[in-house]
């Protein structure tokens, strides 16, 4: 079955959202559950925000669902977050691509076991030709492991006879990592109160807009989405730049050198109320 065309996004909407998902551990613990079952409330979760996506049009999703350094939580943790992963494989990847969702892997795989790698390798070779939604999970990555891998692959290349090193630039660097290919983000969101990047899409980020909540990620709805879109919406990105709009007076105005968690909350620069408990995508 063909992929449905993308549908046109207003200009005052992101084209490309990236995420990390927190707060499943917590979310359990306050129901005195077991941490794996946040795990399972946060993958209907992500069900909400692809329909969310496709609903309005953005085309690039990428979710930070298990980071390099998750590898260090408890073994039975790590090992129920593995067969929820196959399991949601099983489950999801036919409705995915009867939609028009691409589905990408993004992370070092090495870690995984064949058959889960197995899956996520057809996965991607299914939905390969789907242009509707790109949906790039983030497993086993970190934003600094992205970088060294590139600038090994680089280097690899220039040793070989392959490459110049004069030649490599930034858009040749960024075309060796993870993301290869798709523009940055537009605007990050972090679930679960921490104000924090925890080492993802390190490279990506330089001029995305940041949007936090203190809402736990499996009680996500399009209410909380509704509101990043919006604070969004009013945001002057200048990459930089200063522009006759720039005032330091204006609302949503944010001297990256002079400006405190609470200024940034007041000026809608990020969203809701600092919480610093809790897990640590």
């Amino acid at each position: 079955m063909s992929a449905a065309p993308p549908l046109a996004a207003p200009s005052n909407l992101p084209r490309h959202i990236a995420i990390i998902m927190d707060g499943n551990g917590r979310w359990a613990q306050r129901r005195q559950r077991p941490r794996v079952v946040g795990h399972r409330a946060g993958a209907r979760a992500v069900n909400v925000c692809v329909d969310y996506c496709l609903e309005k049009g953005i085309a690039t999703l990428p979710l930070f669902a298990f980071s390099s350094e998750n590898w260090r939580r408890p073994a039975d943790e790590v090992g129920s977050l593995m067969h929820l992963f196959l399991k949601a494989l099983e489950r999801e990847v036919g409705e995915l691509h009867r939609r028009g969702v691409r589905l990408r892997f993004i992370g070092d795989q090495t870690g995984f076991g064949r058959e889960l790698r197995e899956r996520m390798t057809e996965a991607e070779r299914l939905t390969a030709g789907n242009g509707r939604l790109v949906l790039n999970v983030a497993v086993g990555y970190g934003g600094r492991w992205d970088i060294v891998q590139a600038a090994r692959a680089l280097a690899r290349r220039a040793a070989a006879g392959e490459l110049d090193p004069e030649t490599i630039d930034q858009d040749r660097f960024a075309d060796a990592l993870g993301l290869a290919g798709l523009p940055e983000p537009d605007l990050f969101i972090r679930t679960g109160g921490e104000y924090r990047l925890s080492n993802f899409l390190l490279w990506h980020l330089a001029y995305t807009e940041l949007w936090f909540t203190p809402c736990l990620w499996p009680d996500l709805d399009r209410s909380v989405l509704d509101a990043a879109l919006a604070v969004y919406a009013g945001r002057e990105r200048r990459f930089g730049q200063i522009t006759g709009n720039s005032d330091p007076t204006e609302p949503g105005y944010a001297d990256s050198e002079h400006t405190d968690a609470s200024e940034l909350h007041r000026s809608g620069r990020v969203g809701g109320d600092l919480d610093l408990r809790g897990d640590v995508a």
